[in-house]
């Protein structure tokens, strides 16, 4: 059992990390496996998250004066808390993906970008594309105009040669060659 110095010390350091993020998914952790529970960890600090089993006390105690605060009062149960000041559709994603996998792991509610959202707004976040593709489409789309551009470019000169090289070859076998006959009149 945590001494209360431990608690506080506890609190704080997560006060500290909820000032500072956009997302906070609160789930329940019974009946995942210590080998899910760690790919889960590293999966959530890969995509710039933290993931963590929390004391209902602890958790109303670190959310107290955070934008988290309504989410995590009053909790009951066993909860885990998911959070990131990066990508809330990354985060949605990896946690729906672990709901599928493990029927006991539940979602109880979210708060993304200074609101609080429903089990069902936090699977909707989950099939948006994330922020990596979006703005892989952006550059995408920013390049597509300057790439046919350069195509364009690129293909002047060489338009130019094969037009160059058809008149060089007309020129050639029309020069010498006798003009064609006019058509008799009837």
């Amino acid at each position: 059992m945590k001494k209360k110095a431990e608690k506080v010390t506890q609190a704080d350091e997560l006060r500290t990390q909820l000032a500072n993020v956009s997302t906070v998914i609160l789930s329940t952790f019974q009946g995942i496996t210590v080998e899910q529970d760690t790919k889960l960890r590293r999966q959530i600090e890969a995509a710039g998250g933290k993931y963590q089993v929390v004391k209902n006390t602890v958790a109303e105690r670190a959310a107290a004066g955070t934008p988290a605060e309504g989410l995590l009062k009053g909790l009951s149960g066993t909860n885990s808390i998911a959070y990131t000041a990066a990508d809330p559709v990354a985060l949605a994603k990896i946690l729906t993906k672990v709901a599928k996998d493990v029927p006991a792991f539940k979602f109880r509610a979210g708060w993304v970008e200074g609101r609080v959202v429903s089990i069902q707004e936090i699977s909707r976040l989950a099939s948006l594309p994330s922020k990596d593709e979006l703005l892989g489409k952006i550059m995408f789309l920013l390049n597509a105009p300057a790439q046919r551009a350069a195509t364009a470019l690129a293909a002047l000169p060489r338009n130019l040669a094969v037009v160059t090289s058809e008149a060089v070859k007309a020129n050639k076998f029309g020069a010498g060659a006798a003009a064609p006959a006019p058509e008799a009149a009837h």
